[in-house]
């Protein structure tokens, strides 16, 4: 993940206004709940019982009406997969995705994971003519289309791929990379190593559009170094692609060379961040560049480099075959496409699935996942994007869509849209705390804030978890997270500090009530000393006065 394109991305402001797609209600009634039977619309009593959500409805018709039409003043009103105005007419519901419009049609493995297969599942179909179509034309086609990076900062994929196209570039005789980002080391993420192990023609081939798309001459795909059965697969892959011409020399018959290789990583978490990665690939240590120079000026051995996702890549031919307005068609405008999420925890049967963009995150969980372990209202809270987005409890997840503005908005992310469900029976501060000693491992210790924070909150966190502190600690640990973000030089501080941030902003009673009750279980005393539990002595306090 990139801190350059998290900042950027954050900076453009939300757009919700959903009736800018024309789009078909979905038929299914798995994402559509009709109102209770006794539901009636001039009943202020009954429509209080309704969830409002904020994520369907455009600024016109949230605007405040002169005559309200029912003694409620019902403006919007909206239940879990099926929101309603005060007509009663459904507006754009999201999810149910048809079988035909997935990307990722071998995404369980029904068929071999070899060239035969993947060619009669669509991969390499007409690739030649998107290739001689040139490299306007497929930046065009992705801009269209909407995508936005699927490694967690969602800046949008058409700007960044034309970052290399600079004035003049066919001038300049250094070679051009297409570095892809298969370091899949987030904890719950499994999205990328799917694609690699079921559908690792899906990505030779976007490398060979992506690459066509930014003039590269070489793709180096960085794969995880725990990934020892995907990368044996892929590389079958990147063979047979070889000697069927599909890439090399004269790559698909187009006249355009292009090659792909294969290296593997040291397992450094860190080198999920891009100029982290390609200095592990120039066989350095695995420690974040300065910016600028960015990549697409000085990246992989000093040459124009672009460093993409996984599963970014791996849709680009198919937006290319099927057009940008295809793909823009699904989801809700800025967030627009099919995505891949992995549920995990406590959910019945956890799974990767594709899916629409903007899916209601209860839909998501229930329809492909057979619902909450003990149901629904055993649900505690979601962490909605991987380790490093913060925690949503179950009152906000009741009306979550799942894309990158709903979940901005909630003060969380899509990040790698890896869903880690928790039920009731998590103790929820010790999983965060799990999540800080984690990030404690994997920091690079190159930024001050990073290497002494990630110690500190991994410290006051272990505490916490035993009950062991004071009320006014949680704000100077909030101070703390604060005092990271935005101060290292890549993402790794902020990821550290937003699962705390959200811990403290939506769990702070269930901290302060550990507090209480190991104060009473130790005569209202609390332990002073330094950070390691060895030196603390009883009886004292942390600091004077409370």
């Amino acid at each position: 993940m990139s801190i350059r394109w998290l900042l950027l991305a954050n900076q453009q402001q939300p757009n919700l206004d959903c009736f800018s797609q024309n789009h078909d209600k979905p038929s299914s009634a798995a994402t559509t709940a009709s109102p209770a039977p006794d539901f009636n619309p001039s009943d202020a009593s009954s429509a209080s019982r309704l969830v409002t959500s904020p994520h369907q409805f455009d600024d016109k018709m949230l605007a405040p009406r002169a005559a309200p039409r029912t003694a409620a003043g019902i403006t919007r009103t909206a239940i879990r997969g099926f929101a309603t105005v005060q007509d009663g007419t459904p507006s754009r519901t999201y999810g149910n995705l048809k079988d035909q419009d997935r990307i990722f049609q071998n995404l369980y493995g029904r068929y071999p994971a070899d060239l035969k297969h993947a060619k009669k599942l669509g991969d390499w179909h007409k690739t030649k003519e998107i290739i001689l179509k040139g490299h306007d034309w497929i930046i065009n086609e992705i801009k269209a289309s909407g995508l936005r990076g699927r490694g967690g900062a969602g800046f949008p994929s058409g700007l960044k791929w034309s970052f290399m196209n600079f004035k003049d570039w066919d001038k300049d005789n250094k070679p051009r990379y297409l570095v892809v980002n298969a370091d899949e080391g987030e904890p719950g993420t499994c999205k990328d190593r799917e694609i690699m192990r079921k559908d690792p023609h899906k990505l030779v081939e976007g490398c060979l559009v992506a690459g066509r798309a930014m003039n590269a001459t070489a793709a180096y795909i960085y794969i995880r170094g725990e990934f020892v059965y995907e990368a044996a697969v892929l590389q079958q892959a990147i063979n047979e692609a070889y000697a069927d011409g599909l890439i090399g020399k004269n790559a698909c018959g187009s006249g355009y060379d292009f090659d792909v290789y294969i290296h593997r990583g040291g397992g450094a978490y860190v080198c999920g961040e891009e100029t982290s990665l390609i200095e592990s690939l120039e066989g350095k240590q695995g420690k974040p560049r300065l910016k600028p120079p960015f990549p697409a000026a000085v990246g992989l051995f000093g040459c124009p480099s672009t460093v993409a996702n996984v599963e970014t890549v791996s849709v680009a031919p198919t937006i290319c075959r099927r057009g940008g307005n295809w793909f823009a068609g699904f989801g809700r405008e800025r967030n627009q496409g099919t995505k891949l999420f992995c549920i995990s925890g406590h959910v019945n049967n956890p799974a990767t699935v594709e899916e629409e963009m903007s899916i209601p995150l209860r839909d998501l969980i229930e329809k492909h996942c057979g619902g909450v372990r003990g149901g629904w209202d055993n649900l505690l809270a979601v962490i909605p994007g991987g380790s490093s987005t913060p925690i949503l409890p179950k009152r906000i997840c009741e009306d979550q869509l799942m894309d990158f503005d709903a979940l901005k908005d909630s003060q969380s992310g899509l990040g790698t849209a890896a869903v880690i469900v928790m039920d009731k029976s998590t103790d929820v501060v010790r999983a965060i705390a799990r999540l800080s000693k984690f990030y404690r491992h994997e920091s690079c210790g190159q930024c001050t804030p990073c290497r002494e924070g990630s110690k500190w909150t991994e410290q006051i966190m272990s505490r916490f978890v035993e009950g062991k502190g004071r009320a006014r600690e949680i704000d100077m640990l909030q101070e703390l997270t604060k005092q990271v973000e935005g101060h290292t030089i890549c993402a790794l501080g902020e990821a550290f500090a937003w699962p705390i941030q959200g811990l403290i902003r939506h769990f702070r009673p269930e901290l302060e009530a550990r507090m209480q009750e190991f104060a009473q279980l130790t005569g209202g005393e609390a332990l002073a000393g330094g950070w390691n539990h060895d030196t603390r002595s009883k009886g004292k306090l942390v600091s004077p006065g409370q």
